[in-house]
């Protein structure tokens, strides 16, 4: 009778107990788990946490007990393997409860511990307010915490799956969250134009994200909380702190037992996955597996290959068929909110690591037929080989039918196919699911004109990476289409214009055309090349992709109530009864203030009682939306966001149409679109005599004034097009570089105003903007503003926020002053 031992009782090592078991009846098998559970599900924990998942019990596939009655399996949890000794082919255990330790003999055995989080020696990080998300105990105290209502703001250290997923359901949990990534992006694993529609996701669900950015130190907080401070010196106080930084295997008992392990700890172990040592194997997320794309060792620490492994290992060590495992290329997929993210095989950042050719196509085709109602926009990238056309990975976004498209690509990759057989695969075809066109197919077209020489592609960051002169780029969109934006240096021609235009199209400089996704400016290339042109290139992925990857998304400035004098006034309020009528508007594509424009005619022919239901896809109609509302004296019964999209019910209120509400009081708005010195400091004079006098400020910098909000030094790190680029190089950087308006003199001028200025005890304006903030002066920046010039809220001083319209208005309202300087 054979004897297998199995260290691990999660994923590979309960496949592996669970198929022994059915290949050999009389075998003796017994499982070690150091924890108390075993087979439970812990990709699901967030989603309990988050009371998606209601019922604990759910979480656990199995019990000791269970897999002891039905299987024969002998679990015993809470013993700890403490060494492994191959000459004696024998283990010595601890159990855990007792502390009694103790040998155990094999014939075969396999090494499926896993792995553990990461907890760096950050100075403070063993608050007990901090935490990781890894077992059933984790999980039970984190819910704790969160079902007794203490947490109101929480941490989450690191953007991965587990990190986002906890951002997510905590908060669902109505929780502030703060998420802090090192990177420069989240989800590592995929390429920065993927991860950017995540960051937008993220940002429309009122998450912070801040990225390129670490904690460096921990201190305690108020209530048993805990203050982060991160390495850009911002600081984070929040009651629950998770650490999702990665995953270390644990592999530290066999250190002395002579089983090869690799740089990292990870155990090695060959196609049968067996170790160096006779007899010994190994599976899961403590091992290093063979990547088929770049044929080398790597760690993949997913639940889906840790299960296969730990099928195969059992079939090798029965002996009868002999099984290889031939390797993980890392197929995942992630629900962030309403957004999948999915990938498979090599990314771009993969290729370029280890030298492997490739070319991509990014498009964004619906992920079912456009006519059926409900239909969404998705991305899908696809890379392949520019010599063969074999397909080499994939990466995916979207709101549904992201899964399918990814599994469908691994399983061409895993065959070996290439882009000629992506536009032949057959799918499973209805309205409500695919078109009849998939976007697989999309995706082998486009990359099938590739390889065939019919289009030139260029990626967005060929473009944000040039210098200006180098491309003419050429939007081939309406003027329609055109006024939800353009890439900066553009020039329209449309394309049903193009074959009359021609003439206007330089021949002597790289032509690079763009449309929303790509589809149109193909066609127009194809117009151009029968013409004679043939420097000419398809921005790939389009101005959507393009737009995604250069915009800092960030979570609305929006607080859920406003306070003033006369009482506290909800961002939404409870209906006595229904309206007597619901207009429903479409602003979707409308940048700021377009949305709010809509909202206000489409509200001006309304009747009281009556209400607009208005979608928009401009992130900053989530503030705007319940602002315009407060300072008109209308009502927001409901707002939400979901796929992407923010919808908002306004409803009217008894005033008549255009009529505003009187004002509430003496507070003082100034404008400030000036961008010279004089003009700047008097604006600070009047905010801070008027904060003298107890008046509430509002500062509303636009256009040339926001340069004076700009920090004095260079900010390192910031994507930006060669546009905005430009407009960097030759404004001020601060307050310290601002002209004079009048005899300035080279800047001469300005140096003689300070001078006098501190000879008469006069505060420096840097000096005036600080005592502003400090005393309570709302400093809000443009947002569209700050689009058109290409300045990002990182370059500005501390202390400001950044704001739309609306959001100037509603000051507005309540001032018996307006200037504008």
């Amino acid at each position: 009778m054979a004897k297998y031992l199995i260290v691990g009782g999660v994923a590979a090592g309960m496949s592996a107990a669970a198929r022994l078991r059915r290949l050999d009846e009389a075998a003796e098998i017994i499982v070690f788990e150091r924890g108390d559970y075993v087979s439970y599900a812990n990709c699901g924990l967030p989603y309990y946490i988050g009371d998606e998942i209601k019922e604990r019990e759910r979480l656990v596939v199995q019990t000791p007990e269970a897999l002891r009655e039905l299987m024969g399996i002998e679990v015993r949890t809470a013993n700890e393997v403490l060494a492994v000794l191959p000459e004696t082919k024998t283990v010595k255990a601890k159990d855990l409860k007792t502390g009694r330790e103790y040998d155990e003999t094999y014939d075969k055995l396999l090494l499926a511990p896993g792995g553990s989080p990461v907890k760096p020696p950050i100075p403070g990080s063993d608050h007990p307010a901090i935490h990781t998300l890894w077992t059933i105990p984790d999980t039970d105290q984190i819910r704790a915490m969160v079902d007794d209502g203490k947490v109101k703001k929480a941490l989450v250290v690191g953007a991965g799956f587990i990190g986002l997923e906890m951002a997510e359901n905590l908060k669902f949990r109505g929780i502030d969250v703060t998420v802090v990534e090192m990177a420069k992006q989240a989800m590592n694993v995929v390429d920065f134009e993927m991860a950017s529609m995540v960051h937008r996701e993220v940002a429309m669900h009122g998450v912070d994200l801040q990225l390129d950015d670490g904690v460096s130190e921990f201190t305690p907080g108020a209530n048993g909380g805990v203050v982060a401070k991160l390495t850009s010196g911002k600081t984070v106080e929040a009651d629950l702190v998770l650490l999702s930084i990665g995953v270390k295997p644990n592999t530290a008992f066999i250190a002395e037992s002579g089983i090869e392990l690799g740089k990292r700890g990870h155990i090695l172990a060959d196609d049968s996955l067996r170790t160096n040592k006779e007899d010994i194997f190994a599976a899961g997320d403590a091992i290093e597996v063979m990547h088929p794309l770049t044929n080398k060792k790597t760690t993949i620490p997913l639940a889906g290959p840790a299960n296969k492994q730990g099928r195969i290992a059992a079939d090798n060590m029965h002996g009868e068929k002999p099984r290889t495992y031939n390797g993980t290329m890392g197929t995942a997929i992630a629900k962030v909110f309403d957004l999948t993210i999915g990938m498979t095989g090599a990314s771009e950042k993969l290729c370029l690591a280890h030298d492997i050719p490739f070319d991509s196509v990014i498009i964004h085709p619906n992920d079912f037929a456009g006519y059926y109602p409900g239909a969404m926009k998705m991305c899908l990238k696809v890379l392949f080989s520019p010599d063969t056309g074999k397909v080499l990975g994939a990466q995916s976004t979207g709101y549904s039918g992201v899964d399918k498209r990814i599994d469908v690509i691994a399983t061409a990759i895993k065959a070996n196919m290439t882009v000629d057989d992506l536009t032949e695969i057959e799918h499973a075809y209805a309205p409500p699911y695919s078109s009849a066109k998939d976007p697989v197919n999309m995706a082998g077209f486009v990359a099938q004109n590739v390889l065939e020489g019919l289009i030139k592609t260029v990626k967005w960051t060929d473009i944000e990476n040039a210098e200006l002169s180098e491309y003419y780029l050429l939007d081939v969109r309406t003027p329609a289409e055109c006024a939800s934006g353009v890439m900066p240096g553009s020039v329209n021609i449309p394309q049903a214009e193009l074959r009359d235009r021609l003439n206007e199209i330089p021949r002597d400089k790289k032509v690079v055309l763009y449309c929303r996704v790509g589809l149109i400016a193909y066609q127009a290339i194809r117009v151009l090349a029968a013409n004679g042109f043939e420097n000419i290139y398809n921005l790939s992925g389009g101005y959507e992709t393009w737009l995604v990857a250069t915009t800092t998304h960030k979570a609305p400035e929006t607080a859920p109530i406003q306070q003033t004098e006369q009482k506290v006034i909800p961002m939404v309020q409870p209906a006595n009864e229904a309206p007597s009528k619901i207009v429903e508007v479409n602003a979707c594509g409308l940048q700021c203030p377009g949305p709010v424009m809509r909202l206000k005619q489409e509200m001006d022919v309304l009747q009281p009682g009556e209400a607009l239901s208005i979608t928009a896809s401009d992130p900053g109609f989530m503030s705007d939306a319940p602002a315009w509302a407060r300072s008109t004296g209308n009502v927001v019964r409901d707002i939400s966001v979901q796929k992407g999209i923010v919808k908002a019910v306004i409803e009217k209120a008894g005033q008549e149409p255009g009529v505003v509400p009187a004002t509430a009081g003496n507070d003082k708005t100034i404008i400030v679109f000036s961008g010279n010195l004089d003009k700047v400091i008097a604006s600070f004079i009047i905010a801070n005599g008027a904060l003298a006098m107890g008046r509430k400020v509002t500062l509303f910098f636009t256009f040339w004034g926001l340069n004076s909000l700009r920090k004095h030094g260079k900010v390192k790190g910031l994507r930006k097009n060669i546009i905005e680029k430009a407009f960097g190089w030759m404004m001020p950087r601060g307050s310290v570089k601002l002209p004079l308006s009048n005899m300035n003199m080279g800047g001469m001028g300005g140096k003689m105003i300070r001078g006098i200025m501190k000879h008469h005890n006069v505060p420096a304006l840097e000096d005036m903007m600080t005592m502003a903030i400090q005393g309570g002066v709302n400093i809000v920046a443009c947002q569209m503003s700050m689009d058109l010039m290409g300045i990002r809220k990182e370059e500005l001083i501390d202390g400001v926020e950044i704001g739309g319209v609306a959001a100037y208005l509603e000051a507005s309202e309540h001032s018996d002053n307006n200037l504008f300087i």
